[in-house]
Protein backbone atom coordinates (compact mmCIF):
# COMPACT_ATOMS: atom_id res chain seq x y z
CA UNK A 1 0.00 0.00 0.00
CA UNK A 2 1.51 3.60 -1.02
CA UNK A 3 2.15 6.40 1.57
CA UNK A 4 -0.82 8.05 0.13
CA UNK A 5 -3.37 5.60 0.44
CA UNK A 6 -1.88 4.66 4.24
CA UNK A 7 -2.59 8.43 5.02
CA UNK A 8 -5.87 8.61 3.45
CA UNK A 9 -6.73 5.53 5.09
CA UNK A 10 -5.94 7.02 8.57
CA UNK A 11 -7.39 10.61 7.70
CA UNK A 12 -10.93 9.06 7.60
CA UNK A 13 -10.97 5.73 9.65
CA UNK A 14 -11.97 7.38 12.63
CA UNK A 15 -15.07 9.42 10.97
CA UNK A 16 -15.71 6.68 8.66
CA UNK A 17 -14.96 2.71 9.76
CA UNK A 18 -13.90 3.15 13.68
CA UNK A 19 -16.45 1.35 16.05
CA UNK A 20 -18.69 4.01 16.95
CA UNK A 21 -18.07 3.52 20.50
CA UNK A 22 -14.20 3.27 19.77
CA UNK A 23 -14.32 6.17 17.63
CA UNK A 24 -15.83 8.50 19.80
CA UNK A 25 -13.32 7.86 22.63
CA UNK A 26 -10.86 8.40 20.48
CA UNK A 27 -11.61 11.97 19.79
CA UNK A 28 -13.25 12.37 23.27
CA UNK A 29 -10.37 11.35 25.67
CA UNK A 30 -7.35 13.70 24.70
CA UNK A 31 -10.04 16.22 24.44
CA UNK A 32 -11.88 15.63 27.78
CA UNK A 33 -7.74 15.22 29.19
CA UNK A 34 -7.16 18.47 27.73
CA UNK A 35 -10.38 20.32 29.39
CA UNK A 36 -9.51 18.71 32.54
CA UNK A 37 -5.92 19.99 32.29
CA UNK A 38 -7.25 23.62 31.16
CA UNK A 39 -9.06 23.54 34.22
CA UNK A 40 -6.86 22.80 36.80
CA UNK A 41 -4.41 25.28 35.82
CA UNK A 42 -6.83 27.90 35.62
CA UNK A 43 -7.70 26.61 39.18
CA UNK A 44 -3.58 26.30 40.15
CA UNK A 45 -4.15 29.90 40.09
CA UNK A 46 -6.76 30.30 42.17
CA UNK A 47 -4.78 27.55 44.69
CA UNK A 48 -1.69 29.25 44.71
CA UNK A 49 -3.37 32.78 45.36
CA UNK A 50 -5.31 30.70 47.84
CA UNK A 51 -2.17 30.27 49.91
CA UNK A 52 -1.88 33.68 51.02
CA UNK A 53 -5.09 33.29 52.70
CA UNK A 54 -5.82 36.68 51.18
CA UNK A 55 -9.47 36.65 50.29
CA UNK A 56 -9.25 40.16 48.65
CA UNK A 57 -6.65 38.47 46.29
CA UNK A 58 -8.35 35.20 45.23
CA UNK A 59 -11.52 37.86 44.59
CA UNK A 60 -9.82 39.82 42.35
CA UNK A 61 -8.07 36.86 40.41
CA UNK A 62 -11.88 35.59 39.97
CA UNK A 63 -12.95 38.58 38.72
CA UNK A 64 -11.34 38.23 35.29
CA UNK A 65 -12.29 34.45 34.83
CA UNK A 66 -15.18 35.94 32.70
CA UNK A 67 -13.11 38.04 31.09
CA UNK A 68 -10.55 34.97 30.20
CA UNK A 69 -13.42 33.17 28.74
CA UNK A 70 -14.68 35.75 26.93
CA UNK A 71 -11.22 35.54 25.34
CA UNK A 72 -11.81 31.70 24.13
CA UNK A 73 -14.95 32.68 22.89
CA UNK A 74 -12.50 34.26 19.86
CA UNK A 75 -11.31 30.65 19.65
CA UNK A 76 -15.05 29.45 19.09
CA UNK A 77 -15.50 32.01 16.44
CA UNK A 78 -12.88 30.92 14.37
CA UNK A 79 -12.35 27.17 16.11
CA UNK A 80 -15.83 26.05 16.06
CA UNK A 81 -16.87 28.02 13.38
CA UNK A 82 -14.11 27.05 10.86
CA UNK A 83 -13.71 23.29 12.41
CA UNK A 84 -16.86 22.38 12.01
CA UNK A 85 -17.20 23.49 8.46
CA UNK A 86 -13.92 22.00 7.65
CA UNK A 87 -14.76 18.51 8.73
CA UNK A 88 -18.41 18.78 7.05
CA UNK A 89 -15.96 19.54 3.69
CA UNK A 90 -14.03 16.54 3.87
CA UNK A 91 -17.18 14.43 4.10
CA UNK A 92 -18.15 16.14 1.30
CA UNK A 93 -14.61 15.41 -0.09
CA UNK A 94 -13.70 19.50 -1.21
CA UNK A 95 -9.91 19.44 0.32
CA UNK A 96 -9.19 22.71 -1.77
CA UNK A 97 -12.26 24.23 0.07
CA UNK A 98 -11.49 23.32 3.61
CA UNK A 99 -8.10 24.72 3.33
CA UNK A 100 -9.34 27.92 2.11
CA UNK A 101 -11.51 27.93 5.63
CA UNK A 102 -8.81 26.58 7.68
CA UNK A 103 -6.17 29.87 6.48
CA UNK A 104 -9.50 32.21 6.88
CA UNK A 105 -9.71 30.94 10.22
CA UNK A 106 -6.40 31.32 11.55
CA UNK A 107 -6.25 35.24 10.43
CA UNK A 108 -9.61 35.60 11.88
CA UNK A 109 -8.44 33.96 15.31
CA UNK A 110 -5.23 36.43 15.29
CA UNK A 111 -6.94 39.40 13.83
CA UNK A 112 -9.92 39.01 16.40
CA UNK A 113 -7.51 38.22 19.33
CA UNK A 114 -5.04 41.14 19.03
CA UNK A 115 -8.26 43.87 18.92
CA UNK A 116 -9.56 42.23 22.29
CA UNK A 117 -6.32 42.65 24.00
CA UNK A 118 -6.13 46.16 22.87
CA UNK A 119 -9.46 46.95 24.10
CA UNK A 120 -8.92 45.38 27.47
CA UNK A 121 -5.88 47.76 28.01
CA UNK A 122 -7.72 50.66 26.85
CA UNK A 123 -10.99 50.39 28.85
CA UNK A 124 -9.03 48.62 31.82
CA UNK A 125 -10.61 51.00 34.69
CA UNK A 126 -13.94 51.28 33.08
CA UNK A 127 -14.12 47.29 32.96
CA UNK A 128 -12.46 46.38 36.44
CA UNK A 129 -15.12 48.36 37.78
CA UNK A 130 -18.11 46.66 35.84
CA UNK A 131 -16.83 43.44 36.96
CA UNK A 132 -17.59 44.49 40.16
CA UNK A 133 -13.92 45.40 41.40
CA UNK A 134 -13.65 47.57 44.86
CA UNK A 135 -11.27 49.31 46.56
CA UNK A 136 -9.68 46.30 47.83
CA UNK A 137 -9.78 44.25 44.55
CA UNK A 138 -9.03 46.82 41.82
CA UNK A 139 -4.99 46.42 41.12
CA UNK A 140 -5.05 42.51 42.36
CA UNK A 141 -7.58 42.25 39.22
CA UNK A 142 -5.76 44.71 36.75
CA UNK A 143 -2.77 43.20 37.03
CA UNK A 144 -3.83 39.61 36.42
CA UNK A 145 -5.76 40.79 34.29
CA UNK A 146 -2.92 42.53 32.28
CA UNK A 147 -0.41 39.19 31.78
CA UNK A 148 -3.60 36.72 31.14
CA UNK A 149 -5.58 39.04 28.57
CA UNK A 150 -3.21 42.14 27.32
CA UNK A 151 0.01 40.32 27.09
CA UNK A 152 -1.45 36.58 26.73
CA UNK A 153 -4.20 37.37 24.78
CA UNK A 154 -3.30 36.45 21.02
CA UNK A 155 -1.47 33.10 22.25
CA UNK A 156 -4.27 31.77 24.45
CA UNK A 157 -6.75 32.50 21.48
CA UNK A 158 -5.00 31.30 18.37
CA UNK A 159 -3.54 28.11 20.40
CA UNK A 160 -7.43 27.33 21.38
CA UNK A 161 -8.34 28.03 17.64
CA UNK A 162 -5.36 25.59 16.02
CA UNK A 163 -6.25 22.81 18.62
CA UNK A 164 -10.35 23.22 17.12
CA UNK A 165 -9.01 23.14 13.74
CA UNK A 166 -6.67 20.18 14.19
CA UNK A 167 -9.48 18.02 15.56
CA UNK A 168 -11.67 18.56 12.66
CA UNK A 169 -9.59 16.44 10.58
CA UNK A 170 -9.44 13.77 13.36
CA UNK A 171 -6.31 14.59 14.90
CA UNK A 172 -7.36 14.65 18.58
CA UNK A 173 -4.75 13.27 20.47
CA UNK A 174 -2.15 16.16 18.54
CA UNK A 175 -4.97 18.84 19.72
CA UNK A 176 -5.20 17.75 23.24
CA UNK A 177 -1.62 17.13 23.98
CA UNK A 178 -0.81 20.79 23.16
CA UNK A 179 -3.49 22.29 25.59
CA UNK A 180 -2.81 19.89 27.99
CA UNK A 181 1.09 20.90 27.54
CA UNK A 182 0.51 24.38 27.88
CA UNK A 183 -1.24 23.08 31.27
CA UNK A 184 1.05 21.25 32.81
CA UNK A 185 3.74 24.01 32.01
CA UNK A 186 0.96 26.49 33.84
CA UNK A 187 0.93 25.02 36.78
CA UNK A 188 4.58 24.24 37.33
CA UNK A 189 5.28 28.04 36.63
CA UNK A 190 2.76 29.32 39.41
CA UNK A 191 4.68 28.57 42.22
CA UNK A 192 8.01 29.54 40.67
CA UNK A 193 6.92 32.94 39.49
CA UNK A 194 4.64 33.62 42.37
CA UNK A 195 6.89 32.07 45.28
CA UNK A 196 10.36 32.60 43.62
CA UNK A 197 11.01 35.27 41.34
CA UNK A 198 9.02 37.42 42.70
CA UNK A 199 8.32 39.39 46.07
CA UNK A 200 5.39 38.75 48.66
CA UNK A 201 2.14 40.86 47.69
CA UNK A 202 2.82 40.21 44.52
CA UNK A 203 1.84 36.38 44.03
CA UNK A 204 -1.48 37.41 41.55
CA UNK A 205 1.31 38.95 39.17
CA UNK A 206 3.21 35.73 38.86
CA UNK A 207 0.73 34.12 38.47
CA UNK A 208 -0.72 35.84 35.84
CA UNK A 209 2.77 35.59 33.87
CA UNK A 210 2.94 31.82 34.50
CA UNK A 211 -0.58 31.66 32.73
CA UNK A 212 0.90 34.07 29.66
CA UNK A 213 4.31 32.21 29.12
CA UNK A 214 2.42 28.65 29.04
CA UNK A 215 0.13 29.63 26.28
CA UNK A 216 2.72 31.00 24.17
CA UNK A 217 4.79 27.58 24.47
CA UNK A 218 1.44 26.03 23.57
CA UNK A 219 1.19 28.67 20.57
CA UNK A 220 4.62 27.32 19.32
CA UNK A 221 3.76 23.52 19.83
CA UNK A 222 0.76 23.42 17.64
CA UNK A 223 2.70 26.00 14.80
CA UNK A 224 5.39 23.34 14.77
CA UNK A 225 3.04 20.16 14.96
CA UNK A 226 1.48 21.81 11.97
CA UNK A 227 4.49 22.40 10.07
CA UNK A 228 5.41 18.41 11.04
CA UNK A 229 1.54 17.37 9.98
CA UNK A 230 2.16 19.26 6.63
CA UNK A 231 5.75 17.93 5.95
CA UNK A 232 3.81 14.40 6.01
CA UNK A 233 1.20 15.33 3.80
CA UNK A 234 2.82 16.91 0.88
CA UNK A 235 2.25 14.19 -1.65
CA UNK A 236 -1.08 13.67 0.32
CA UNK A 237 -4.00 15.92 -1.33
CA UNK A 238 -6.28 13.90 -0.45
CA UNK A 239 -5.04 13.20 3.23
CA UNK A 240 -7.33 15.51 5.55
CA UNK A 241 -4.31 17.02 7.27
CA UNK A 242 -3.25 18.32 4.22
CA UNK A 243 -5.81 20.94 4.41
CA UNK A 244 -4.09 22.51 7.00
CA UNK A 245 -1.66 24.75 5.56
CA UNK A 246 -2.09 28.43 4.64
CA UNK A 247 -2.50 30.03 1.84
CA UNK A 248 -2.20 33.36 0.79
CA UNK A 249 -4.79 35.73 2.26
CA UNK A 250 -6.17 36.89 -1.42
CA UNK A 251 -7.77 33.04 -1.52
CA UNK A 252 -10.71 33.82 0.50
CA UNK A 253 -12.92 30.93 0.81
CA UNK A 254 -16.35 30.84 -0.93
CA UNK A 255 -18.81 33.30 -0.19
CA UNK A 256 -21.20 29.96 1.16
CA UNK A 257 -18.11 28.89 3.12
CA UNK A 258 -18.07 32.49 5.11
CA UNK A 259 -21.10 32.45 5.90
CA UNK A 260 -21.06 28.58 7.03
CA UNK A 261 -18.08 29.68 9.35
CA UNK A 262 -19.85 32.61 10.89
CA UNK A 263 -23.38 30.79 10.65
CA UNK A 264 -21.89 28.32 12.98
CA UNK A 265 -18.78 30.41 14.92
CA UNK A 266 -21.29 33.50 15.73
CA UNK A 267 -23.41 31.73 17.58
CA UNK A 268 -20.57 29.82 19.32
CA UNK A 269 -19.11 33.11 20.18
CA UNK A 270 -21.78 34.49 21.36
CA UNK A 271 -22.90 31.39 23.62
CA UNK A 272 -19.84 31.55 25.47
CA UNK A 273 -19.95 35.40 25.89
CA UNK A 274 -23.24 34.72 27.57
CA UNK A 275 -22.06 31.61 29.66
CA UNK A 276 -19.65 34.55 30.74
CA UNK A 277 -22.19 37.19 31.24
CA UNK A 278 -23.96 34.81 34.03
CA UNK A 279 -20.39 34.81 35.85
CA UNK A 280 -20.35 38.18 35.66
CA UNK A 281 -23.50 39.04 36.98
CA UNK A 282 -23.25 36.42 39.60
CA UNK A 283 -19.95 38.27 40.55
CA UNK A 284 -21.35 41.44 40.45
CA UNK A 285 -24.92 40.10 42.66
CA UNK A 286 -22.37 38.37 45.10
CA UNK A 287 -19.85 41.21 45.79
CA UNK A 288 -22.93 43.38 46.70
CA UNK A 289 -23.20 41.10 49.73
CA UNK A 290 -19.61 41.06 50.68
CA UNK A 291 -15.78 40.10 49.43
CA UNK A 292 -15.74 37.15 51.19
CA UNK A 293 -18.94 35.33 49.60
CA UNK A 294 -17.99 36.60 45.92
CA UNK A 295 -14.52 34.64 46.72
CA UNK A 296 -16.25 31.79 48.00
CA UNK A 297 -18.04 31.88 44.82
CA UNK A 298 -15.28 32.59 42.90
CA UNK A 299 -13.95 29.00 43.97
CA UNK A 300 -17.41 27.13 43.35
CA UNK A 301 -17.47 28.59 39.66
CA UNK A 302 -14.10 26.99 39.18
CA UNK A 303 -14.75 24.28 40.79
CA UNK A 304 -17.94 23.00 39.10
CA UNK A 305 -16.12 23.18 35.58
CA UNK A 306 -14.58 20.29 36.51
CA UNK A 307 -17.42 18.29 34.97
CA UNK A 308 -18.50 20.59 33.14
CA UNK A 309 -15.44 20.84 31.26
CA UNK A 310 -15.36 17.09 30.81
CA UNK A 311 -18.70 17.01 29.26
CA UNK A 312 -17.87 19.84 26.88
CA UNK A 313 -14.60 17.85 26.15
CA UNK A 314 -17.21 15.29 25.54
CA UNK A 315 -19.02 17.44 22.87
CA UNK A 316 -16.16 18.40 21.32
CA UNK A 317 -14.88 15.14 20.23
CA UNK A 318 -18.12 13.84 19.35
CA UNK A 319 -19.13 17.24 17.22
CA UNK A 320 -16.42 16.47 13.82
CA UNK A 321 -17.72 12.67 13.55
CA UNK A 322 -21.37 13.83 13.98
CA UNK A 323 -20.64 16.86 11.28
CA UNK A 324 -18.53 14.37 8.62
CA UNK A 325 -21.06 11.74 8.68
CA UNK A 326 -24.13 14.28 8.37
CA UNK A 327 -22.25 16.06 5.50
CA UNK A 328 -21.99 12.47 3.95
CA UNK A 329 -25.46 11.33 5.04
CA UNK A 330 -24.73 8.45 6.73
CA UNK A 331 -27.45 9.27 9.59
CA UNK A 332 -27.26 5.65 10.99
CA UNK A 333 -22.97 6.45 12.28
CA UNK A 334 -24.32 9.43 12.94
CA UNK A 335 -26.80 8.75 15.34
CA UNK A 336 -24.90 6.20 17.07
CA UNK A 337 -22.26 8.85 17.62
CA UNK A 338 -24.74 10.64 19.44
CA UNK A 339 -26.56 7.92 21.38
CA UNK A 340 -23.12 6.94 23.02
CA UNK A 341 -21.71 10.65 23.74
CA UNK A 342 -24.94 11.41 25.06
CA UNK A 343 -24.68 8.61 27.42
CA UNK A 344 -20.84 8.77 28.73
CA UNK A 345 -21.80 12.88 29.21
CA UNK A 346 -24.59 11.79 31.99
CA UNK A 347 -22.49 8.94 33.45
CA UNK A 348 -19.90 11.28 34.21
CA UNK A 349 -22.35 13.91 34.99
CA UNK A 350 -24.17 11.31 37.67
CA UNK A 351 -20.53 10.34 39.52
CA UNK A 352 -19.35 14.31 39.74
CA UNK A 353 -22.87 14.91 41.60
CA UNK A 354 -21.96 12.22 44.50
CA UNK A 355 -17.93 13.13 44.77
CA UNK A 356 -18.69 16.91 44.91
CA UNK A 357 -21.95 16.14 48.06
CA UNK A 358 -19.32 13.96 49.78
CA UNK A 359 -16.61 15.81 49.66
CA UNK A 360 -17.67 19.84 48.76
CA UNK A 361 -15.84 21.06 52.45
CA UNK A 362 -12.76 19.34 51.59
CA UNK A 363 -12.59 20.43 47.67
CA UNK A 364 -13.09 24.37 49.48
CA UNK A 365 -10.25 23.65 51.91
CA UNK A 366 -7.87 22.71 48.76
CA UNK A 367 -8.38 26.16 47.86
CA UNK A 368 -8.15 28.31 51.22
CA UNK A 369 -8.21 28.45 55.08
CA UNK A 370 -10.55 31.13 55.87
CA UNK A 371 -13.18 29.46 57.71
CA UNK A 372 -16.05 31.95 56.47
CA UNK A 373 -14.94 31.46 53.05
CA UNK A 374 -15.08 27.60 53.26
CA UNK A 375 -18.60 27.42 54.44
CA UNK A 376 -20.47 30.07 52.44
CA UNK A 377 -18.50 27.77 49.40
CA UNK A 378 -19.07 24.38 50.56
CA UNK A 379 -22.95 25.02 50.80
CA UNK A 380 -22.80 26.79 47.42
CA UNK A 381 -20.63 24.01 45.78
CA UNK A 382 -23.54 20.96 46.91
CA UNK A 383 -26.47 23.36 45.16
CA UNK A 384 -24.47 24.14 42.11
CA UNK A 385 -23.59 20.60 41.11
CA UNK A 386 -27.27 19.84 40.70
CA UNK A 387 -27.30 21.20 37.82
CA UNK A 388 -24.20 19.64 36.11
CA UNK A 389 -26.42 16.76 33.97
CA UNK A 390 -29.07 19.37 33.36
CA UNK A 391 -25.69 21.89 32.06
CA UNK A 392 -24.47 18.90 29.78
CA UNK A 393 -27.33 18.31 28.29
CA UNK A 394 -27.77 21.88 26.94
CA UNK A 395 -24.30 21.97 25.81
CA UNK A 396 -24.76 18.86 24.08
CA UNK A 397 -27.73 19.83 21.84
CA UNK A 398 -25.90 23.25 20.82
CA UNK A 399 -23.19 21.38 19.99
CA UNK A 400 -24.65 19.18 18.00
CA UNK A 401 -26.70 21.83 16.08
CA UNK A 402 -22.95 23.28 15.57
CA UNK A 403 -22.02 19.84 14.01
CA UNK A 404 -25.23 20.08 11.55
CA UNK A 405 -24.19 23.51 11.00
CA UNK A 406 -27.44 24.72 11.96
CA UNK A 407 -26.26 27.93 13.99
CA UNK A 408 -29.22 29.46 13.69
CA UNK A 409 -30.54 26.84 16.16
CA UNK A 410 -27.72 26.80 18.45
CA UNK A 411 -28.03 30.46 18.60
CA UNK A 412 -31.66 30.69 19.29
CA UNK A 413 -30.87 27.62 22.19
CA UNK A 414 -27.69 29.48 23.87
CA UNK A 415 -29.30 32.97 23.46
CA UNK A 416 -32.58 31.62 25.42
CA UNK A 417 -30.89 29.63 27.87
CA UNK A 418 -28.75 32.32 29.10
CA UNK A 419 -31.26 35.58 28.13
CA UNK A 420 -34.83 34.52 28.91
CA UNK A 421 -33.93 31.59 31.63
CA UNK A 422 -30.39 32.25 33.69
CA UNK A 423 -29.86 35.90 34.12
CA UNK A 424 -32.93 36.77 34.68
CA UNK A 425 -33.67 33.68 37.17
CA UNK A 426 -30.71 35.39 39.09
CA UNK A 427 -31.98 38.58 39.66
CA UNK A 428 -35.08 37.42 40.43
CA UNK A 429 -34.78 34.95 42.61
CA UNK A 430 -31.66 37.25 44.47
CA UNK A 431 -34.56 39.03 45.17
CA UNK A 432 -37.07 36.65 46.34
CA UNK A 433 -34.67 34.71 48.24
CA UNK A 434 -31.23 36.27 48.63
CA UNK A 435 -27.98 35.28 48.53
CA UNK A 436 -29.28 31.16 48.07
CA UNK A 437 -31.44 31.96 45.16
CA UNK A 438 -28.01 33.68 43.41
CA UNK A 439 -27.22 29.54 44.27
CA UNK A 440 -30.11 28.10 43.26
CA UNK A 441 -30.91 29.34 39.77
CA UNK A 442 -28.74 27.34 37.89
CA UNK A 443 -31.00 24.60 38.66
CA UNK A 444 -34.33 26.33 38.25
CA UNK A 445 -33.04 27.86 34.59
CA UNK A 446 -31.59 25.03 33.18
CA UNK A 447 -34.17 22.53 33.60
CA UNK A 448 -36.02 24.60 31.28
CA UNK A 449 -33.19 25.07 29.11
CA UNK A 450 -33.62 21.35 28.79
CA UNK A 451 -36.90 21.18 28.21
CA UNK A 452 -37.05 23.45 25.49
CA UNK A 453 -33.53 21.67 23.88
CA UNK A 454 -35.39 18.48 24.02
CA UNK A 455 -38.43 20.04 21.67
CA UNK A 456 -36.37 21.91 19.25
CA UNK A 457 -34.42 18.82 18.48
CA UNK A 458 -37.28 16.30 18.60
CA UNK A 459 -38.85 18.61 15.87
CA UNK A 460 -35.47 19.23 14.03
CA UNK A 461 -34.67 15.78 13.38
CA UNK A 462 -38.69 14.56 12.64
CA UNK A 463 -38.46 17.36 9.63
CA UNK A 464 -35.28 17.18 8.64
CA UNK A 465 -33.56 13.79 8.80
CA UNK A 466 -36.82 12.30 7.58
CA UNK A 467 -36.04 14.06 4.47
CA UNK A 468 -32.67 13.22 4.19
CA UNK A 469 -33.81 9.62 4.41
CA UNK A 470 -36.60 10.03 1.31
CA UNK A 471 -33.94 11.67 -0.68
CA UNK A 472 -31.56 8.58 -0.37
Amino acid sequence: MSTQSKSRRDSVEIFERMPVAKAVRTMAIPTVISQLIVLIYNMADTFFIGRTNNPFMVAGASLILPIFNISLSLAGLAGVGGGALISRLLGEKRPEEARRVYSFSVFLSAASAALFSLSVLVFMRPLMHLLGAGADTYDYASGYAFFVIVCGGIPTVLSNTLANLIRSVGESGKAGFGITMGGIINIALDPLFMFVLLPDGMEIIGAGAATMLSNCIACAYFIAALGHMRKKSEEGDDDGRSVLRLVSPKELPSKASLYGIFYVGVPSAVTTLLFDLDYIVIDKLMSDYNDIALAAVGIVLKAERLPLNIGVGICQGMMPIIAYNYSAKNLGRMRETKRYALGLGLVCAAVSILLYELFAGGIMHIFINDAETVRLGTGFLRVRVLATPLMFLSFFHVYLFNGFGEGRYALFLGVTRWLVFNIPMLFFLNWLVGINGIVWSQVTADTLTVILSLVVYRSYSRRHFGEMAKSE
